[in-house]
Order: structure tokens, then C-alpha cells, then sequence
């Protein structure tokens, strides 16, 4: 076997071990869907997802991390992970959609995303405008300073359909009111989410996700993540941070952000090689959600490889009853 297939092959060994990861955290955090709190079942992910990674055999850095608006527990930014091997920056999101969790609404999802050391754009806990859609289509199809008409004009020009067909997928937010009276306005459909923005832009890449455009503003970190995960299925993002004052600024600049008003492409949010997983906690339009069976239960994850563009659906069937049981 030639370097380049064993380089290949362990490539493929650790994606699957990115998949361990993300099912233990749904795993732990479906014990507390629909029980109204939302910061346990954070935690809950944030451990068992903390736990999964010490068998994984990276030198790993956290750099995306929980964010700390929600004062929840965290996978801390520069918290090291794995249990040796190549150097790695990890980008992660133990449970989003804390709240989806707590109230047993769809969408909530776990997630993980991994790059050599220096690739993922290191952002801070602030808010990030974004714009996404999938693959096959004219570079500059989408523009953050353009007005949202054009950009549907030109979305759907490019797709071959009327504005009509267009379904843009935005969170549920007060700020956004004006940009839905747009869309509305020019014609297109909107799904709305109560949360979950990384599985959002990943609709909007995906054969049969039903989404053509993702828009609106979102935590950063999160905008990293789904970077990630567009890099691996295609398609194009632009992303720019949005700050509330000075102090936010000065925070940024610290962690190496010269220009705050700069937009982001896909490839400056996340470069090289990435590998991208998630695992469904409860059930939504990707994924379906961690189901108890009897004493196990079944898992839904998704995991993709930049290198190759290969996207996998892996279902899990875990046996908590049979002896020496693990992730």
C-alpha cells in the first residue's frame, strides 16, 4: 500500500471516529429532551462528548467552542482534546439547539468539525451575518451587501426558476423581520427555525434538502462550523461579524481579527482538508433523532471529507446492556 493510500485510509478511520463523538453527545443529551432544561442537556453533551474524544488519536486544540452567551458549560477555546497523534484545530457544538432539546422541538443536532492547525477562522463569541447556498452554480451568485431581491433574482436565474420556487431558510428571530417582509415581498418561500442554524446552511448544500438560500445573522461559531461542513458537500458562504461595541471589537483584534467589518468566504472560515460530523438528538429535516430501544439505542449521523467529497449517513445501533460497552 503506497503513503498516499494509507494517508487516505487513515483519513477515513478518523472521520468514523468523529461519528463516535457526535453520537455519544446525542446520545447523552436525548436523556433530557423535552424536560425543560436546556443547560443539563448541554452539559450532559458537553461530557460524554469531552469523554469520546480521549480515545481519538489527535493532538487536537479546541478553537471553536461553546458559546459563552448562554453561560453553559463548554468545550472551552485552547481546551486540548484526543489522546495523541497529528496536530489538529477542532471546531465544535456539543448540542445545538439547547432550547430545541428542552422543549423536544425538531433540529437539534451535535457537531464536530476537524482541520490542521491554523485553518478555521478563530472567531469570537459575537454575532455573524451569512449567506449560503449549494453547489453547481456561478461564483458571486450571492452577495451580503447586495439587497435580498437581487440576490433572489439572481439565485434564481442561475437555477433556471422563478423566485416563486426559491425556498430561503432564516432562524426565527425578531431582527429579521424586515429581511422575511422582503422575501415575502419579492415572491420566495421561507422555512423558518427556532434554532439550529449549522444544520440550516447544511440544507441548503444537500441533494433534497429543500433549502436554495440560507440568510440572516447567527452566532459566529457557528458560522465556522457550517463553513466547514459546506466545504466538504460545495457550494458558496460569505460570512461577517457583527459587533455591539468596542469592547467586542478589541476582543476580536486580540484574537487576530484586523478588520471587523471584513466579509468572509467559505475558504477564509475554513481551508485545507475538513472533515465534518453531526448526529441527530432530535429528529429533523437531516437527520433523525437518537431513538431508545429498549436497552440501547439508534443513532442518526451524518460525516463528510473535504479531500473527497463524500458525504455518509451512518446509523447506530448501540447496546448499553452488553458488557465492556462503548462508543
Amino acid at each position: 500500500m503506497t503513503e498516499r493510500r494509507l494517508e487516505d485510509v487513515s483519513d477515513r478511520n478518523l472521520a468514523l471516529e468523529l461519528v463516535r463523538v457526535t453520537e455519544a453527545a446525542a446520545i447523552a443529551a436525548s436523556r433530557w429532551i423535552g424536560r425543560g432544561q436546556k443547560n443539563e442537556a448541554d452539559g450532559a453533551a458537553v461530557e460524554a462528548m469531552r469523554k469520546a474524544f480521549d480515545t481519538v488519536a489527535i493532538d487536537g486544540t479546541v478553537v471553536i467552542g461553546e458559546g459563552e452567551m448562554d453561560e453553559a458549560p463548554m468545550l472551552y477555546i485552547g481546551e486540548k482534546v484526543g489522546c495523541g497523534g497529528p496536530a489538529m484545530d477542532i471546531a465544535v457544538d456539543p448540542l445545538e439547539g439547547t432550547t430545541i432539546t428542552a422543549k423536544g422541538g425538531p433540529n437539534a443536532i451535535t457537531t464536530v468539525a476537524l482541520a490542521e492547525h491554523g485553518n478555521f477562522l478563530n472567531a469570537p463569541d459575537v454575532y455573524m451575518e451569512k449567506i449560503a447556498v449549494g453547489p453547481g452554480l456561478p461564483e458571486g451568485v450571492i452577495s451580503l451587501d447586495a439587497p435580498v431581491k437581487e440576490n433572489l433574482k439572481n439565485l434564481a436565474r442561475a437555477k433556471g426558476i422563478e423566485i416563486s420556487e426559491l425556498m430561503v431558510c432564516m432562524l426565527d428571530r425578531d431582527r429579521h423581520q424586515e429581511s422575511i417582509a422582503k422575501i415575502r415581498e419579492a415572491g420566495a418561500r421561507i422555512l423558518l427555525l427556532g434554532d439550529g442554524d449549522v444544520a440550516g446552511v447544511i440544507a441548503a448544500s444537500l441533494p433534497g434538502g429543500g433549502v436554495d438560500m440560507y440568510l440572516g445573522s447567527g452566532g459566529a461559531p457557528e458560522g465556522v462550523l457550517a463553513a466547514a461542513a459546506l466545504r466538504c458537500t460545495g457550494g458558496q458562504m460569505l460570512g461577517r461579524l457583527m459587533f455591539e461595541d468596542e469592547a467586542q471589537i478589541e476582543r476580536a483584534r486580540g484574537m487576530g481579527i484586523t478588520d471587523p467589518s471584513r466579509i468572509y468566504t467559505l475558504t477564509e472560515m475554513a481551508k485545507g482538508d475538513v472533515m465534518f460530523a453531526a448526529s441527530g438528538v432530535t429528529t429533523g429535516a437531516m437527520l433523525n433523532g437518537v431513538k431508545r430501544v429498549g436497552h440501547g439505542a439508534v443513532t442518526h449521523s451524518i460525516v463528510m471529507r473535504s479531500k473527497s467529497g463524500t458525504v455518509r449517513y451512518v446509523e447506530g445501533h448501540h447496546n448499553f446492556a452488553k458488557k465492556g460497552f462503548s462508543l
